[in-house]
């Protein structure tokens, strides 16, 4: 919510404090402030201009040769293209050497051959945004107040001189969404008294609301539900200074009716809703949830379909609008308008914030009904709004309120004792100073042994229970004025759990091994998260997703990864290797909920090492993106037998580079290159990645770390050479090697592979060097042999291998 100084001035003092210490104030007491600023920051030398005389300019269709009067003894000639120029104007004018906004330099300059010295400008060319400028000026240039006065500065005409506190209210206070709510929260900081101004209405005497309408209205739907009636309106423009309010807000001014509901929104934060009463077609106003499926056209031209929890305000049979939300076309206020229906109300949040997520309608109205109104001024907004309508519209106001669930606003009690509030905070606050905040706060209070009796006006409904009042006094009382202690009593030494450590060893272990930690969205389109999954599963979907991208509970890594490459390739970053750990979303089909299973990733493309006066590059492949997933497995002493498995049952990885990975005949994930097609969707080249169920690698049981003493005596080395059938594989020969190979076989390396000349077809070469080693004495010839021979033996056997 943008916050004027000025504004709030009238409220509470706020004039001699400096503004971006006050903000600092509200962010170290209260909320967040995003940003303190001025509209007239960076600009500079921008005047009223008075247009004496316009003429068309001889060699253009459309540009004005304007004489303008700046408050200098002559005036200056400025060529202006805007197609609602006129003499007599006052306007805004931007002299030479001028900075208007996004920091452009106005010069003086030749427009087709004519001198212009200056330029007259629009709401946007100084700063205002197009969805703030009021529409009437949105093709053309503003038109300044009769009584602006040529050669001023026009930032005080326009309100763009005032200080603007830009705050982010949190869920909890919103009852700061108001200025006057704001009021309250400085006046506590500062300690300074709050003036509030209550309207009186002035009512005609010779009709009454019974004549005009009646409400019917659940409870448990709205309540308190009021509304006035003000007759013989004139719709127009607003005055200036109400416009000020509204833009320096961030609220584009419409007409008086519109503009002062959206007024009271901001001073009193309570919605209101404006009804052409004529439109109506009924003098029975009935709430009510909406039916299935019914349907009604919104002011933005929508036609919606409506849903049962929806709650809708009709005529008595069909909708005229869509309650907190959004008003109905059909009864919009137009400039022919004359008798304003006007609604103040309080409806069911819960409801409210359903009805703006599934419809995407986040209004200023829909975000105050879902954190809460201040009940105790619904009837004194409703009034100081009709009586405005009525002063600018020189309209009357009809005698009475009509009414449903009217209830008095009470105050709550709420207590705590002064021994736990200087407990908990490690304070030594005595029973003055705490009755002091509370009296800041504007908040009653009673003491009776230790214990304080606490009356919660109703503008603070965000205060429920003790923890509530030890937060207000904490921050009033000022978080850093709070002592710092060490707890106290018996305390418990945190450590990880196992899981923990396994989940945090896995990341150093990718980090060191030069990847790169990523953290990608958890949710993704349904398509992606099906892509890569590993296990069949039901997708999880959001009822109210806030973007179409962004529909789906992730079922992989691999898709947010492949965003993660994408988005660095499409800004010239070619050499990415990345990892990610968490959690994917995995529902079984009877289930509402998903499972929730551990999983690594990873992705690589382009060069994984650029070579050096020492070291060659390396590429990213196949086989690289294989050797990490063993390094983190072995790494993490892993128990059992890995298996990688040619696989081209992945329809989204190259059928011909995958590879399936089985920890003892359990499936625990995949490796290989992204299929080509795949690839080219996300418009990247060659990208190998790798997928694994971490949760199941966590359970796995894992080895035991040993230290053995590096053995003293010499290693026999043993190299084979065998032609076997090309579908027999380098796992099945290691496993064979292993089994057969005796106590004393300490590693088996594959050196060399080849097929072609010499080598007959279907058939390929495999060379190994075998490694023998005994700690304790030195070899003899007849221990290797003998196993050696061995497995000679059995690879000729299994595998009808020849040895070379």
């Amino acid at each position: 919510m943008k916050v004027s100084t000025k504004w709030l001035n009238d409220y509470v003092k706020v004039d001699d404090l400096d503004p971006l210490a006050l903000s600092e104030k509200i962010e170290r007491t209260a909320v967040e402030v995003d940003d303190t600023y001025k509209m007239q920051d960076g600009l500079k030398k921008i005047v009223v201009g008075h247009v004496l005389e316009t003429k068309a300019h001889p060699d253009s269709d459309h540009l004005h040769i304007c004489q303008v009067d700046i408050g200098e003894e002559e005036p200056s000639q400025i060529v202006c293209g805007a197609p609602n120029v006129a003499a007599g104007q006052k306007v805004i004018v931007a002299l030479p050497n001028s900075r208007i906004a996004d920091n452009v330099k106005i010069k003086k300059s030749k427009m087709r051959g004519v001198v212009s010295e200056g330029m007259i400008c629009a709401l946007q060319e100084i700063g205002f945004s197009e969805t703030i400028a009021p529409k009437a000026y949105s093709e053309g240039i503003y038109v300044l107040p009769e009584d602006a006065k040529p050669g001023d500065p026009v930032y005080p005409y326009l309100g763009m001189d005032e200080d603007i506190i830009d705050v982010d209210i949190t869920p909890n206070r919103g009852d700061m969404l108001s200025m006057r709510g704001v009021a309250y929260e400085v006046g506590a900081i500062y300690d300074r008294k709050v003036t509030l101004n209550h309207p009186e209405v002035k009512e005609a005497s010779d009709e009454k609301i019974e004549d005009y309408v009646s409400i019917e209205a659940p409870e448990e739907l709205v309540a308190p539900y009021l509304m006035r009636i003000i007759k013989d309106v004139e719709i127009k423009d607003s005055p200036l200074w109400l416009q000020k309010r509204l833009w320096n807000a961030g609220i584009r001014p419409i007409n008086n009716v519109v503009d002062v509901t959206n007024y009271i929104l901001l001073d009193y934060g309570q919605p209101l809703h404006s009804f052409d009463y004529d439109k109506l077609g009924s003098k029975k106003i009935i709430v009510r949830l909406a039916e299935e499926g019914e349907k009604m056209t919104t002011l933005d031209g929508e036609e919606r379909e409506l849903k049962a929890n929806d709650i809708v305000v009709t005529n008595g049979e069909v909708p005229v609008a869509l309650a907190g939300t959004m008003g109905g076309l059909d009864s919009e206020v137009v400039p022919e308008t004359t008798t304003i229906a006007l609604e103040s109300a309080v409806f069911n949040g819960h409801n409210i914030r359903k009805t703006s997520r599934r419809e995407n309608l986040h209004s200023e109205a829909s975000m105050r009904f879902e954190r809460g109104i201040n009940k105790a001024t619904v009837a004194e907004a409703l009034d100081a709004a009709a009586q405005m309508i009525a002063e600018l519209g020189n309209g009357q106001v009809v005698s009475g309120v009509a009414k449903a669930n009217d209830k008095k606003a009470e105050a709550k009690e709420v207590k705590i004792t002064l021994k736990k509030i200087n407990k908990v905070l490690g304070t030594s606050l005595t029973e003055q100073e705490v009755e002091d905040i509370f009296r800041r706060l504007g908040f009653g209070t009673a003491f009776s042994e230790d214990t304080f009796t606490v009356s919660v006006p109703p503008r603070r409904w965000d205060i429920e229970i003790d923890a509530d009042l030890l937060e207000e006094v904490a921050r009033i009382y000022g978080y850093d004025n709070l002592p710092t202690t060490l707890p106290q009593g018996p305390t418990t030494p945190g450590h990880y759990t196992y899981k923990q450590k396994v989940i945090r060893q896995t990341r150093r272990l990718l980090e060191g091994a030069g990847l790169t930690q990523a953290i990608s969205y958890g949710l993704t389109t349904a398509e992606k998260a099906r892509r890569f999954a590993m296990e069949p599963a039901e997708t999880t979907e959001l009822a109210f997703p806030m973007t179409s991208d962004r529909t789906t509970a992730r079922m992989n890594l691999v898709s947010g990864l492949l965003d993660d490459v994408a988005y660095n390739a499409a800004r010239k970053v070619e050499n990415v290797s990345l990892y990610e750990q968490g959690r994917v979303f995995l529902r079984d089909k009877d289930n509402d909920r998903p499972r929730e299973v551990e999983h690594v990733a990873g992705a690589l493309t382009g060069l994984f090492r650029k070579s050096t006066w020492h070291d060659d590059k390396l590429a990213a492949g196949f086989y690289l993106a294989k050797g990490i997933v063993d390094f983190l497995l072995n790494s993490l002493a892993v128990s059992g037998r890995i298996e990688y498995r040619a696989t081209s049952s992945h329809e989204a990885m190259h059928p011909g580079r995958t590879a399936d990975i089985y920890l003892d005949d359990d499936f625990i994930g995949y490796v290989g290159e992204v299929h080509p097609s795949v690839a080219k969707e996300y418009r990247l080249k060659r990208v190998y990645v790798f997928e694994l169920n971490l949760q199941k690698i966590i359970d796995a049981p894992k080895k035991e770390s040993i230290y053995e003493p590096v053995s003293k005596y010499p290693t026999v080395s043993r190299d084979i050479a065998l032609v076997v059938p090309i579908e027999v594989t380098n796992q099945q020969i290691v496993d064979c090697i292993k089994k057969n190979g005796g106590a004393y076989l300490k590693d088996i390396r594959l050196f060399d592979v080849y097929k072609g000349e010499n080598i007959g077809k279907g058939f390929r070469s495999l060379a190994y060097t075998l490694q023998f080693s005994n700690s304790k004495q030195t070899l003899q010839d007849e221990e290797v042999s003998r196993p050696f021979d061995k497995i000679k033996n059995k690879l000729k056997e299994e595998f009808n291998a020849v040895i070379r």
